[in-house]
């Protein structure tokens, strides 16, 4: 069901990481540029492979087991792109020029965030699915 808590959740992770992506940059260069993430192709990936799995989660919503499995990968899937903003964290402080981190770079923490509370939720609704279904018996 579209209305249940847990798909405003995966909305905004679909929103961090599919929508904000593209209007905030990640970082600016020595020049003042702003680096945006279709510049590098792992990263462009791994941000289009977790807003398509964002937008799958919410449509599985009569399937919770298999919803909060694609959630929990999309998770490691952020968790990677944070990997990989770090692995580039050193080239960014270490220049001799001064470059500036954008607000690019806390999307997927935000997208983190998002995911776990809509694995919360969909934890909670099998939860009660489950406790109802005793009831009946």
């Amino acid at each position: 069901m579209l209305q249940r808590i847990q798909t405003l959740y995966l909305i905004g992770a679909f929103i961090c990481n599919g929508v904000l992506s593209f209007i905030f940059p990640l970082w600016y260069d020595e020049n003042g540029f702003p680096f945006f993430f279709q510049a590098d192709l792992p990263i462009s990936i791994l941000f289009g492979f977790s807003a398509v799995l964002s937008i799958l989660t919410i449509f599985s919503y009569k399937k919770r087991p298999q919803q909060f499995v694609v959630s929990r990968l999309n998770i490691i899937l952020n968790v990677i792109l944070l990997l990989l903003f770090v692995l580039y964290a050193p080239k960014l402080s270490g220049d001799p020029q001064v470059s500036e981190k954008g607000i690019g770079l806390i999307l997927p923490l935000l997208s983190i965030v998002f995911l776990a509370l809509a694995n919360f939720a969909i934890q909670k609704d099998e939860k009660l699915v489950k406790s109802s279904g005793r009831l009946r018996k």
